[in-house]
């Protein structure tokens, strides 16, 4: 536990904005890459169009007189490749592998890669820069050797162009994450709310001194939270519930062990007195004594908070032959028969022995209890479709229509019971044990007599 409890955690608001921004970031780094890929194409493209024009412009100067290549450069075509960078515009122009005009050295292409009349761009290394060179191929009239054009700037417009732009956009990407950061964190403060209002609902429980194990308050939330709100309250229900049977226990055997307390009291006070009849009534109050608490812990466990008792294998008719050989001989002090029927071979259910114990303990103490002296308890176990019933009658005086109604709750003393010595709890242990179980209880009068049927449900299959 200590070392769960050392164990740090981001907090969750931390964890939501990191959620929401590491996105935002890779979706931001993804747009620079693209963004920066598409300035380049757009700032090559535009430059490769203004180049282009002064290619066409050179290239539309190139005639032939006289048999001659002639030519005759135009400033305009040199103005347009100006810009605030300045700069360096090279160009050559070639009869064949002759020089007509221009630089010399400016990387020359391969005359047979030219296509006639349509202009190539590419990038080359000229003295130690960078350039972008622009050139066609041409054919005169009465001049065999083709004419090459080749018109070249540096680059250094372009990458400043290129850098302004790219720049532009990381600018705008860092004001949009910015502004993002700033409207998610009041977002979130707003969103956590409801969960703010869970805590604090939970947290005002610590200042009670008495343990408020109430439904919480916290007001409306939203649909995600809803669940934990129902299970915590959940949790406080059965917690309630669990509590609520501790206190009633208490206050129950409290309240039920006074009376045979108060006996034993009496009696050893009688018995140091000298009186012979104490023992024996010492002997009778202790026997009530533990049959009072014996049944009290019963009923603890048969009202035990939680889901249902794990289902295990049963063998029924061990469990009721166990039974009688418990109580046969307080049938043969009451002068009462028990009488056993059941199919041979054993009735094997998927139940949970220790409330199917308790539950024919009670009515097989009950029917001999509530009997008369040289009657009969039978105990009959059958099968039922998909039920295995039990059934334990007896030949006393039933139950009143008025106490059949009363059947389950704790420590009534029914109007037939008579002078029979009982804790009223025993059909409160087998109405709460038989719900655990998911059985149906029933009691008739049958005149003379009571009987009691459980019916247990059997799954589909079952021998």
């Amino acid at each position: 536990m200590a070392a769960e409890t050392s164990e740090r955690s981001l907090a969750l608001r931390t964890r939501l904005l990191a959620s929401m921004i590491a996105p935002l970031l890779v979706i931001a780094i993804v747009l620079g890459l693209a963004g920066a890929t598409l300035i380049a194409d757009v700032v090559r493209r535009t430059n490769d169009r203004v180049l282009g024009g002064a290619l066409g412009a050179i290239s539309e100067t190139v005639q032939v007189e006289r048999g001659e290549v002639t030519l005759d450069l135009p400033s305009a075509a040199f103005g347009m490749l100006e810009n605030t960078e300045r700069d360096n515009v090279y160009y050559r122009i070639a009869v064949g592998g002759e020089l007509l005009t221009g630089y010399a050295d400016l990387p020359a292409p391969r005359i047979s890669e030219l296509r006639l009349d349509e202009p190539r761009f590419r990038y080359a290394d000229y003295r130690g820069q960078g350039i972008r060179i622009a050139e066609v191929r041409r054919s005169l009239p009465r001049i065999e050797q083709p004419v090459v054009v080749q018109v070249a700037e540096t680059l250094e417009g372009r990458n400043a162009l290129w850098r302004r732009l790219v720049l532009a956009l990381l600018i705008g990407e860092v004001l949009l994450i910015g502004v993002a950061v700033l409207l998610v964190r009041p977002a979130l403060a707003w969103s956590l709310r409801p969960l703010d209002r869970l805590r604090n609902a939970v947290a005002a429980r610590d200042t009670l001194a008495t343990p408020d194990l109430s439904p919480l308050r916290p007001g409306p939330l939203p649909v995600e939270l809803r669940p934990l709100s129902g299970s915590f309250d959940n949790l406080l229900a059965r917690l309630e519930h669990a509590t609520e049977g501790v206190r009633r226990f208490t206050a129950d055997a409290s309240h039920q062990m006074r009376t045979p307390l108060a006996v034993l009291k009496v009696q050893v006070a009688l018995a140091r007195r000298g009186d012979p009849q104490a023992l024996s009534e010492i002997g009778d109050a202790a026997d009530r004594l533990e049959h009072l608490v014996t049944q009290l812990l019963a009923l603890a466990r048969a009202e035990e908070a939680g889901t249902s008792p794990p289902l295990e294998q049963v063998d029924l008719r061990e469990v009721a032959v166990a039974v009688i050989n418990r109580r046969i001989a307080q049938a043969i002090d009451a002068g009462i028969e028990i009488a056993f029927n059941a199919p041979e071979g054993g009735l094997p259910i998927a139940s949970h022995r220790t409330l199917l114990f308790e539950i024919l303990s009670n009515l097989v103490d009950n029917a001999i209890r509530y009997n008369c002296s040289g009657r009969t308890v039978a105990v009959t176990i059958s099968r039922e479709e998909q039920e295995t019933v039990i059934c334990v009658a007896d030949d006393g005086p039933g139950l009143s229509d008025a106490d059949l109604g009363r059947v389950g709750e704790r420590f009534v003393r029914l109007t037939t019971s008579g002078d029979a010595e009982g804790s009223g709890l025993g059909l409160a242990i087998v109405h709460s044990a038989a719900q655990r179980l998911g059985a149906r209880l029933a009691l008739t009068n049958t005149y003379p007599g009571l009987r009691v049927k459980l019916a247990l449900p059997t799954p589909a299959g079952a021998v």
